[in-house]
């Protein structure tokens, strides 16, 4: 009969197995990380705290579909607490990503579930589509811009676990300042690369603005109030006054909206620069974020100036 190993021998395995499963783990983890973040010295967007709040950072994919979210909250007229909400249950169900999996049926941004008559996979998939749906529901939760964010969103989601929306409240205020322009300049995102092989162009910067902040964002076609497409066919400009009737104190917030949504845009529209309110954001000097710009005129400064790449 063979000698059984000592105790100090099972020891030794047992520690080896145990360190060896401690990494599988933390590599899992780690690879995780960096499916969802980018890694180390990837593109960011980071949007500053207000008073004493951290700043914190978002993917581009994340910072895109956030603008999504808002620009379609800001299409419906919807205050800053539906946007809110909205942001903070997105984070909860998705964080922010648009992801064809979940518990049973769930998938998008909200997790929202064919089988619950939310719509088909395809629609769900449409971030456009599934934010729509969910301000849809949230504008039938009665006195929804009162109730504490958990009910609110509890009131749509039917979720399983209500209260774990509540964690990103702070989070997802301090994005919808920066997304519906109340807090300027608020959010900047490094260079990141086109998502795509395919051309961006001033067409499918319009396409997009109509598609997720609706028909008034821009002027009629051939009107004299602008939405011009320059001749190269790279930008747009949009006169911030001809977005709608609004008080004069407004003008800001919303030219700060539309350009801080192009930011976020920036890699699948193939945005190389930015201007408003006497500052650029350019794509190959990104890092410095918004630029102070000289000699700008008073006409310039009132609208939002978007360039393509080539």
């Amino acid at each position: 009969m063979s000698a059984q190993p000592s105790t100090s021998v099972r020891r030794t395995r047992l520690w080896r197995i145990t360190a060896a499963v401690s990494v599988l783990i933390g590599l899992a983890v780690y690879l995780t990380v960096q499916y969802i973040t980018g890694g180390p010295g990837a593109p960011r967007c980071t949007v500053r705290g207000e008073g004493d709040a951290e700043a914190y950072e978002l993917s581009p994919e994340q910072a895109a579909n956030a603008a999504t979210i808002s620009a379609v909250g800001s299409s419906r007229g919807l205050p800053e607490r539906a946007v809110t909400i909205a942001l903070a249950t997105a984070m909860q169900e998705s964080g922010l990503r648009n992801i064809d999996f979940g518990d049973r049926d769930s998938v998008g941004l909200f997790q929202q579930r064919p089988s619950q008559d939310w719509g088909t996979v395809q629609k769900i998939m449409d971030p456009v589509y599934s934010a729509g749906e969910f301000y849809r529901h949230l504008a039938n939760v009665p006195g929804y811009s009162r109730l504490p964010l958990t009910v609110a969103a509890q009131k749509v989601q039917h979720s399983g676990y209500p209260q774990a929306y509540a964690k990103h409240e702070a989070n997802a205020a301090q994005l919808t300042g920066a997304l519906m322009g109340r807090d300027r300049g608020a959010m900047t995102c490094t260079e990141s690369r086109p998502v795509d092989s395919r051309a961006g162009g001033a067409a499918k910067v319009r396409e997009k603005l109509l598609r997720e902040f609706g028909p008034r964002v821009l002027p009629r076609a051939g009107s004299a109030a602008g939405g011009r497409t320059a001749g190269d066919g790279r930008s747009v400009t949009i006169p911030v006054r001809a977005a709608g009737a609004m008080a004069a104190g407004d003008v800001q917030r919303r030219g700060w909206e539309l350009a801080t949504w192009a930011m976020a845009h920036s890699a699948e529209l193939h945005v190389e620069q930015i201007s408003y309110a006497g500052r650029t954001w350019t794509a190959a000097d990104s890092g410095k974020g918004w630029q102070q710009k000289p000699g700008s005129s008073a006409a310039a400064a009132r609208d939002v100036r978007i360039i393509t790449e080539q």
